[in-house]
């Protein structure tokens, strides 16, 4: 809300409409002695790495302060290099380009950057941390700027010479303790919403893998499985093996894609990939398809409802998820597998999987591995505890009830967190532009 007691003035930045009125218009590149950036020296030469000497990456940037850096090097490094500089406690650094372009952090000790950061250091009667803020309220639109093709790229010059108006360095200080303060508060309230919904998350595990261990009937007689981490089952169970109650499928080396297989949407068949299963359940709005002849070619991974999609490599390694709802044609890429049930649910098959005792299973295969991978030979070895028929049912429609009410609070928080994000996002965005009048600030903490 604007102060009804202040002065307000058009801007010429398109990015807001109107500022207070004395507030300067400068140049990012007025505000620092120096803006300058880093460089990698080579990965294959040991004497550059793990020395004394930080050196900031991209990855290091949280959108606060810096507290350490996951690399350092050598005396030796900065030697070679002359773009290697040591950047002084205090310096503000922004990420330029890649997955994390945009990033921001401010230095609590002195460092070196590669290439990718960009450093305003030594500022010239100008509070970092407001400028910290500033960046971050107006990322979105400085993003925009971006130079490149396919991959955002912000280069020193356009930093330098972003434009702002910006208040006496009293009121720079009192914004920045204000947003400093506030955006505390706020992040707090996120960390304990983000907890809740990993005690959820837990919740929902242990109530999985209590029913398809133990079943629903407490007074049931149990029996040893014989496997020290599943302990006892009801006597009246199974242990099997996935092969025992389904076969699998997996796309066949020689009949894999390259790119000119890729066509445009009504040319082919969906073929889907790890980033289509979240959360168990299958989402369809990013897909990418195939050529008739490429699906034709490997009828085995034709896709049918009820079958179990799981990610056998990559990062997603063991997520799982039943098909429900297929709306066309559809297989898969070579990072999964399909899992036809022929003798179990497939909602129970689905439900020991996501279990502990599938997950347990899944960790024992991969091991610790560089390049996570799950052989199709070690999933339909895995154990799966079965059940008579009619149990497998109760057990589904009583997950199925249950984890409906986990999963609809776990939901509501999460749009509770990003109303917080975007009341973040929006009350840095109106203080460093004037909208929010904080200069009595620093009287009130004083």
């Amino acid at each position: 809300m604007k102060s009804m007691t202040r002065e307000y003035k058009n801007s010429d930045i398109e990015w807001y409409d109107s500022i207070p009125f004395s507030w300067k218009k400068v140049k990012i590149g007025w505000l620092f002695n120096l803006i300058a950036s880093g460089t990698t020296p080579p990965s294959n030469n040991n004497i550059y790495y793990d020395g004394s000497i930080p050196w900031l990456n991209t990855g290091d940037l949280k959108d606060g302060e810096i507290e350490s850096t996951t690399k350092t090097i050598t005396e030796e490094a900065i030697k070679e290099y002359s773009t290697l500089k040591l950047y002084p406690k205090g310096s503000l650094v922004m990420a330029m380009y890649g997955a994390t372009i945009g990033k921001l952090g401010i230095t609590k000790f002195e460092t070196t950057t590669n290439q990718a950061c960009c450093v305003m250091a030594q500022p010239i009667n100008t509070n970092s941390k407001f400028i910290f803020y500033w960046l971050m309220g107006n990322r979105k639109e400085i993003i925009n700027l971006s130079q490149g093709g396919g991959q955002p790229n912000i280069n020193q010059n356009i930093i330098k010479n972003l434009k702002l108006y910006l208040p006496n360095h009293d009121e720079q200080q009192a914004i920045a303790k204000y947003l400093d303060q506030k955006t505390s508060e706020i992040d707090s309230l996120i960390a304990d919403k983000e907890k809740l919904i990993e005690l959820l998350e837990e919740k929902r595990q242990a109530i999985i893998t209590e029913a398809v261990t133990k079943g629903l009937n407490s007074n049931v007689k149990m029996k040893d499985s014989g496997v020290e981490w599943i302990g006892e089952i009801p006597e009246h169970w199974e242990k099997l093996r996935i092969k025992n109650v389904a076969s699998i499928s997996g796309r066949i080396g020689f009949r894999g894609y390259t790119t000119q297989d890729i066509v445009d949407e009504g040319n082919g068949a969906i073929t889907l990939s790890p980033s289509n299963i979240q959360n168990g359940m299958m989402y369809y709005d990013k897909v990418t398809y195939i050529s008739w002849d490429k699906y034709y070619e490997s009828p085995e991974i034709m896709l049918k409802e009820g079958y179990l999609i799981f990610c056998k490599t990559g990062s997603s390694y063991g997520k799982v998820a039943i098909l429900k709802d297929l709306y066309e044609p559809m297989t898969i890429n070579p990072q999964l597998v399909v899992i036809k049930p022929f003798s179990i649910l497939p909602d129970y098959l689905y439900y020991v999987l996501e279990s502990e005792l599938g997950k347990v299973q899944v960790e024992l295969i991969v091991g610790g591995g560089t390049m996570p991978t799950i052989n199709q030979e070690d999933i339909i070895t895995m154990i799966v505890t079965f059940p008579p028929y009619e149990e497998q049912k109760q057990i589904v429609e009583f997950l199925n009830n249950k984890l409906e009410e986990i999963l609809t609070t776990i939901t509501d928080i999460k749009l509770q967190i990003n109303k917080l994000k975007e009341y973040r996002q929006s009350l840095i965005y109106e203080a460093v532009t004037g909208k929010i009048d904080v200069r009595e600030y620093k009287k009130v903490l004083s």
